[in-house]
């Protein structure tokens, strides 16, 4: 595995323990975040290793899984779109408040789990 690959790799890690962190502290909003943050480094690291170049500056995880051809089940696509939301519109002030009243422990850990669930079957990918 290149340094890049490697590099992706070890980010996406190091954000699924911080989304384990903000649950544990109770900022759910962060969790959510965090665990977007975690799937999109490790497509990144799949795009780089497939593709052999840098990965598209796009946050959108359902484009990535597009453009890299994976196959993933329709319940992982919802999910996944609703991790979209958590980067894309927490962003801005009112969408924040929003999402975050949206968010508690049980969704943390919910969405926490379901992240690992998916972090994993992606990683498998990489070789």
């Amino acid at each position: 595995m290149n340094e890049s690959i490697q590099e992706w790799l070890k980010m996406s890690e190091y954000d699924l323990k911080t989304a384990a962190a903000m649950l544990k502290t109770k900022r759910y909003l962060y969790v959510a975040f965090m665990c977007q943050q975690a799937i999109e480094k490790i497509l990144k690291a799949i795009y780089a290793q497939k593709r052999k170049e840098l990965p598209p500056r796009t946050h959108n995880l359902l484009y990535l899984i597009d453009v890299l051809k994976l196959e993933v089940t329709d319940s992982d696509k919802v999910f996944l779109a609703q991790l979209n939301q958590f980067y894309l519109e927490s962003r801005y002030p009112g969408k924040k408040s929003q999402l975050a009243k949206e968010m508690d422990k049980k969704k943390g850990r919910e969405f926490l789990n379901s992240t690992k669930e998916v972090w994993e079957c992606l990683k498998q990918m990489l070789q």
